[in-house]
């Protein structure tokens, strides 16, 4: 049987934990990244985040990104290597120590926004984000882009890896993601997602914007918290994959 992780972004949005948003994506995903003071969080919405997820039997894993709240970590920042390590690591560190409060660990770390999509290219950073989770552990797995230069970045570091793919973002014809700066890069509509979803979990094939079909090999499929009807996405995604045969579940 397929078997696949389904993993999404939480403790970003105040409102979401408020309104009850992030308890309802939690009933449909296996793995919450949780953001841990880089790009947004703080102490109080890690503590949360993590109580949600446990409630809801979901492994919890750091999702540090660029120091930048005013741009939500989505803007290219020129860092010094050492600098981002560092940063790396304090976040993880700071989500380590509130997961330990709750009686917990961490099981995966996943970069966040422009720092990830840097990495995807950008070996000496990719070093530098395995540099910096080393430091606290290399007992945890470091989720990179599907088919990325990043993923060998992550195993030549010396840990395991989890190659990423998702359910919500179109894609380049060379396998990268969509910038956000095109109005397509996003997917909106459930049942698309979904479809998009399948063909990765059952195929390893992800149709690009212009039609091209790309071959990639994924363990865990992403759905934004922040993408419009998130909840309504990851649901049927859940289901559409249930219902095909494909087993959800967590990386370890």
């Amino acid at each position: 049987m397929t078997r696949i992780d389904l993993n999404c972004d939480m403790g970003e949005l105040p409102e979401a934990i408020a309104d009850g948003t992030q308890e309802a994506l939690l009933r449909s995903i296996t793995s919450a990244n949780v953001a841990c003071g880089g790009h947004a969080g703080d102490e109080g919405t890690m503590r949360t985040t993590i109580e949600q997820a446990l409630c809801a039997g979901v492994a919890v894993g750091a999702h540090p990104g660029y120091p930048d709240r005013e741009n939500f970590g989505r803007l290219e920042l020129k860092m010094p290597a050492e600098a981002v390590a560092d940063s790396v690591y304090e976040q993880v560190l700071a989500l380590a120590e509130v997961a330990a409060k709750c009686g917990t660990k961490l099981v995966h770390v996943k970069p966040h926004g422009a720092l990830y999509n840097q990495a995807v290219k950008n070996r000496e950073l990719a070093e530098a984000i395995a540099k910096g989770v080393a430091k606290f552990s290399k007992n945890l797995v470091l989720m990179g882009l599907a088919e990325s230069p990043m993923l060998d970045v992550f195993r030549n570091g010396g840990f395991a890896v989890a190659a990423e793919a998702f359910a919500d973002r179109r894609y380049e014809p060379d396998g990268t993601l969509r910038s956000r700066k095109f109005e397509n890069a996003l997917i909106r509509d459930p049942a698309e997602a979904a479809k998009q979803a399948l063909r990765i979990a059952e195929r390893g094939i992800v149709t690009a914007h212009n039609g091209t079909e790309v071959r990639l090999n994924a363990q865990t499929i992403c759905i934004h918290g922040d993408t419009p009807g998130s909840v309504q996405i990851a649901a049927v995604v859940a289901r559409t994959l249930r219902e095909s045969g494909v087993a959800l579940g967590g990386l370890v």
